[in-house]
């Protein structure tokens, strides 16, 4: 496995209580619902095998019904708990705790990918971005949200001398510690170099403030953001995007065995609830239908 100097700082929401905490309950039903518009916009009408990283509880796993299989990666064993009471074990949902700088899938084994306020909490863009576009065929379709640097909160901060960090230039900016907020420029082009072409880019969450959440009605704000995600005004503090896998890649959408070792891709042999590397011998388990890539059963 990859040493902790070669391993970028990660989000851990082990054992929190994101779903209760933040979302259910906590005044985001506005947020929840403009983003599934924005991500049923960007989606293909359907597809063979589904990657979802940071899925968490599975907040938004409902929404990929029409794939065949949908593989559910959360660094938080506890978050794909959750998800895993939610939709089950029937095989068409596969629960995996990974990192993602270190998928442990093989190449080209899924025509579609999501990462939903995930990335706002990686430090190494473009090696998260490499790994989702060796997780795809060629063609295959992620869908990437991430948070604008450029939103109109920040540029009236900034203008006013509330703010020291620009929200002009490209540099991601680290505002709290592994938050991250990203310029449009800056992300096209990772996404170039990580073997992406961008096809589509929605603003989104227009009304992302408390003053007008808690005046007017959340159906009226959600379907005037709809609206408003057409024109192309990038100043919101969300960015929803679509962009295609280029290249040339492996294509074993086929396969059932989906994974390999995260530390050098050799296939995996599963010995009862232990996934084998029969090079190095490195253990990973299964624990309780969880795929627990988290760290080798050795260490």
């Amino acid at each position: 496995m990859p040493t902790p100097d070669d391993r970028p700082r990660i989000c851990d929401y082990e054992g929190s209580q994101y779903r209760t905490e933040f979302w259910e309950g906590k005044g985001r039903d506005y947020e929840d619902r403009v983003e599934r518009i924005a991500l049923r916009k960007l989606l293909p009408e359907k597809g063979k095998r589904l990657l979802e990283i940071g899925a968490g509880f599975g907040r938004l796993t409902g929404e990929y019904e029409a794939f065949d299989q949908v593989v559910l990666v959360d660094y938080s064993f506890s978050q794909l708990r959750y998800a895993q009471e939610m939709y089950g074990t029937s095989g068409k949902y596969i629960y995996v705790a990974a990192d993602a700088y270190h998928l442990p899938f093989r190449p080209g084994t899924f025509d579609a990918a999501t990462m939903i306020r995930v990335i706002h909490h990686m430090s190494d863009v473009p090696r998260a971005l490499g790994q989702v576009r060796k997780a795809l065929v060629t063609n295959g379709v992620f869908v990437l949200e991430y948070a604008n640097k450029r939103h109109a909160k920040a540029l009236i901060r900034y203008a006013m001398g509330k703010q020291e960090w620009n929200p002009h230039t490209l540099e991601p900016v680290e505002f709290v510690e592994l938050n991250f907020d990203y310029h449009p420029v800056y992300m096209r082009g990772a996404l170039q170099n990580a073997g992406f072409q961008m096809k589509r880019s929605i603003p989104v969450s227009f009304f992302r403030i408390d003053a007008i959440k808690s005046r007017v009605s959340t159906d009226v704000l959600a379907n005037l953001d709809g609206l408003l995600q057409m024109t192309g005004l990038h100043y919101t503090p969300s960015v929803f995007t679509r962009n295609v896998a280029t290249g040339v890649s492996s294509n074993n959408l086929t396969t059932e065995n989906l994974f390999v070792s995260p530390e050098n891709g050799d296939e995996l042999v599963r010995e009862g609830d232990v996934l084998r590397c029969p090079r190095t011998g490195t253990r990973w388990a299964i624990r309780e239908g969880i795929y627990d890539f988290k760290a080798p059963l050795d260490e």
